[in-house]
């Protein structure tokens, strides 16, 4: 069977958590943790950065700092993860979903205004597969009606909006390392505060609370608790396997960017057979090749054609279930034409950095011959 996903062993993983145990400080915020920040800040500028256990609590952080408040409502897609909305639900709020664009599954920066009322806190933008939002008219509403940014860039990393990296953008970005991510770390990820008047109170509610933080830097001489919080940040396991991921990042981006042109290449002709949908990358976004994706023509092609792959011993895999069609949600008034038809129709194919080029041709070729017969 070829995979849908493998996760990867690339550089000095091993190597380095044998250093972080060996260094005796295993726990969070350790030497490799603060060499993952300063990646972070010096090779995209981000403000501060702060590893997370994973990208669902970077957004729950996002979240308390917020101040998300019962009533507050908080803008967000549709097709996306359900840790995009979970983390404002857990404060109270009222999600109101919004319709992604008609050529690409990120959430339609033009339906927003229509959905913003006084009670109106946040709006969440999901970068899906890693293509940016239109981050300048999401700019230009928040600013208008004084709301927050959140930018949920799991998927997100090494991608740009006009030069910028995603992530910049935002009052909060969130990223994920989980091992179906570019950058890996098992589990993991980060919060990014670009508004540095919530720096200070960020560490304390990563740190289950208290000013820890500050006590290890020798600014105070004892810490306690001065607000809520939790356990958020990781292992320096965790951030010594991320910091070998990093150190080849550029490495990894190539051959990433390679499997998902030739996917693109080989695959153009079914499109301009008009038979199915390739991915749309907007004049002003970047493609960091986090996957690779097919639109069918119905909910139906697209469950045949994952059979046929799976009886050629290839796993492709659908995508997001709407979240307005969930059942801790569902809502039978709203009707999101847009997000029901990606939820239906997309299929990701197999997509990791050890993809052969020989497991991809059986790839391409099997997809042809299911459109041929």
């Amino acid at each position: 069977m070829i995979p849908f996903n493998k996760p990867f062993i690339i550089g000095n993983e091993i190597n380095y958590i044998t250093q972080a145990v060996a260094s005796g400080k295993i726990s969070g915020d350790g030497m490799f943790t603060k060499k993952c920040h300063d990646f972070f800040e010096d090779t995209f500028g981000f403000k501060k950065c702060l590893l997370t256990t994973s990208c669902t609590d970077a957004l729950e952080m996002a979240a308390i700092l917020c101040n998300i408040q019962p009533g507050d409502e908080v803008i967000a897609p549709s097709y996306t993860f359900v840790s995009t909305v979970n983390a404002f639900v857990l404060r109270g709020a009222k999600i109101v979903f919004v319709d992604t664009g008609s050529n690409h599954p990120n959430l339609d920066v033009a339906s927003i205004e229509a959905l913003i009322t006084d009670k109106t806190k946040a709006i969440v933008a999901v970068h899906y597969a890693g293509v940016a939002c239109d981050m300048e008219a999401l700019q230009s509403i928040v600013e208008k009606h004084h709301l927050f940014l959140i930018e949920d860039a799991a998927q997100a990393i090494d991608s740009y909006y006009k030069s910028k990296p995603l992530g910049s953008f935002g009052h909060f970005a969130a990223f994920s390392f989980h091992e179906t991510k570019n950058i890996i770390s098992g589990e993991g990820g980060m919060l990014v505060i670009n508004d540095l008047r919530f720096a200070e109170r960020a560490e304390i509610i990563r740190e289950k609370g208290t000013d820890r933080s500050k006590f290890f830097r020798g600014e105070i001489d004892k810490y306690g608790w001065v607000d809520i919080g939790s356990s958020f940040l990781p292992s320096d396991i965790i951030a010594a396997f991320l910091w070998a991921q990093l150190e080849k990042m550029d490495t990894i981006q190539q051959k990433r960017k390679s499997i998902w042109s030739k996917y693109q290449n080989d695959l153009s002709i079914l499109e301009k057979e008009n038979k199915l949908e390739l991915p749309v990358i907007p004049a002003d976004a970047y493609n960091n090749a986090h996957m690779f994706y097919l639109i069918c023509k119905s909910l139906g092609e697209r469950n045949a054609l994952i059979q046929h792959l799976k009886e050629e011993n290839i796993m492709a895999t659908f995508h997001y279930v709407s979240l307005h069609k969930s059942k801790f949600y569902i809502n039978e008034k709203l009707h999101l034409p847009n997000t029901e038809r990606y939820s239906d129709c997309l299929i990701r194919l197999p997509f990791y950095y050890e993809l052969t080029e020989a497991d991809q041709n059986k790839i391409i070729t099997s997809i042809l011959n299911f459109y041929q017969e």
